[in-house]
């Protein structure tokens, strides 16, 4: 950890929250993964206290069975929408992480239909003691979801660096700067890409980065009207 880390960018919680619905199929992979992730930062940083909370927002499925027992908190909300979902779980874990709360909390937000990589957690920490107040990541759908031509036409996207794409599937923010802003809004599209450019606005330091690179469901049909699914569906081959 650097000098500076130590002081204003040091890190001693980390939140991970998961909005999901309907996700009993793929929930399960997911929390495999944060396990992973978490035992990865535990075993590099064990200074770091974590927490995942998981928020079922109007599950109609088995995704409570699965979550019970797998995360440290799972809330049930019937709201059906992606922004308020991410939001009560970020202030149900300004509760958890108590007098930890602010500068040095860090939220690390993915998705139900993800899967992280182990040292996920490990590079967003790194991140945030580089001085990042967000981090914007790099995600990519599984080729097992896709058709030949989506999967040859996505594979045309993919650039050597970061192209500073928001997807909530693979984002973190210092607890302070989602504070700073106002928290996520209760939008059923783009909370995501809201949330990043109203810290940019208010003058935040964000990082885009694909070092920690998420796994994501390349379904064509999402549980929310465009999003990722409507891109890989409508805008990857179109023309």
């Amino acid at each position: 950890m650097s000098e500076r880390a130590a002081a204003s960018d040091r890190i001693t919680f980390v939140a991970v929250v998961v909005p999901a619905r309907d996700e009993e199929l793929l929930l399960p992979a997911c929390l495999d993964a944060l396990e992973a992730a978490r035992a990865r930062l535990a075993a590099d940083r064990p200074d770091v206290r974590t927490a995942v909370v998981v928020v079922l927002d109007d599950c109609h499925d088995g995704s409570a069975a699965v979550a019970a027992g797998r995360a440290d908190v799972v809330l049930l909300t019937d709201a059906g929408n992606v922004g308020a979902a991410r939001a009560l779980g970020v202030a149900h874990a300004a509760g958890l992480a108590g007098a930890d709360w602010g500068a040095t909390a860090w939220l690390a937000h993915t998705d139900g239909d993800s899967r992280v990589p182990a040292d996920w957690l490990v590079e967003h920490v790194a991140t945030a003691e580089a001085g990042a107040d967000v981090l914007v990541g790099t995600v990519r759908p599984d080729p097992a979801d896709l058709d030949a031509a989506r999967l040859a036409a996505w594979r045309l996207t993919r650039t050597a660096v970061a192209n500073g794409h928001v997807h909530g599937a693979n984002l973190g923010m210092r607890a302070s700067t989602d504070a700073l802003v106002g928290g996520i809004a209760p939008l059923g599209l783009h909370e995501d890409v809201d949330v990043v450019e109203r810290a940019r606005g208010a003058g935040a330091r964000i990082v885009a980065t694909q070092r920690c690179d998420v796994l994501t469901s390349g379904r064509l049909v999402g549980r929310t009207d465009g999003g990722y699914a409507g891109y890989l569906r409508e805008d990857l081959v179109a023309g």
